[in-house]
């Protein structure tokens, strides 16, 4: 059984930085792409990185400059590095494969089929 566990999630303030990880089980994880997302209970769940199966990355508007993606293969893990964490980055945080994403499918929900439950980012002074 494919599964994804997202951790990580904590209470900071503003301008601090947080890493979250994914963890990966089931799969040949070298061969899916994966991808991130964000949604709180004023928005709509919003696209917020993601890696193909070949490390090419692409990322969401929100997220450019500030957050970074990387994979470890070898232990089946993804990141979400982010820095300077805004109280709009509020939100949960979902990690997602999609074993068959292109680059160009990377930002779209609906190449993803296997999702975590999620991990709470809350940022607060």
């Amino acid at each position: 059984q494919v599964q994804v566990a997202e951790s990580g999630g904590a209470l900071v303030q503003p301008g601090a930085s947080l890493r979250l990880s994914c963890a990966a089980s089931g799969l040949t994880f070298s061969r899916s792409g994966m991808g991130w997302f964000r949604q709180s209970p004023t928005q709509e769940r919003e696209f917020i990185g993601g890696m193909n199966w070949s490390g090419s990355k692409t990322y969401g508007g929100s997220a450019k400059g500030r957050f970074t993606i990387s994979r470890d293969n070898a232990k089946n893990m993804v990141y979400l590095q982010m820095s300077n964490l805004k109280p709009e980055d509020t939100a949960v945080y979902y990690c997602a494969l999609c074993p068959r994403c292109i680059i160009s499918s990377l930002p779209r929900a609906q190449y993803y089929d296997t999702w975590g439950q999620g991990t709470q980012v809350t940022v607060s002074s």
